[in-house]
């Protein structure tokens, strides 16, 4: 993945989703699982790196950020599916 700006969704063990920005959302998901990410993650450990959103600036992640995560449940779980399955299986693998 190139360096720049993501909005991610990670998926936590009680099936709950987790949105934030990054420039590497795999160190990310890595800093969430080891209790170092956001109090919600570190009380629904692990979690999992379900989607990631590439994005053209800081002030756009945060915008989409925002958005996602006024989504229902269901909207957000469409969003993870809809996205391209190979590019998917590629973010969760690292």
């Amino acid at each position: 993945m190139r360096m720049g700006y993501y909005c991610y969704i990670l998926e936590c063990a009680d099936g709950s989703y987790y949105t934030g920005w990054s420039t590497d959302p795999q160190r990310r998901a890595s800093q969430h699982n080891r209790g170092r990410g956001a109090r919600y993650t570190r009380t629904h450990l692990p979690v999992r790196l379900v989607y990631v959103e590439p994005q053209p600036d800081r002030s756009t992640a945060m915008r989409r950020e925002q958005a996602i995560k006024q989504l229902p449940h269901e909207k957000k779980r469409a969003l993870i599916a809809a996205k391209d399955p190979n590019e998917q299986s590629a973010s969760t693998s690292r």
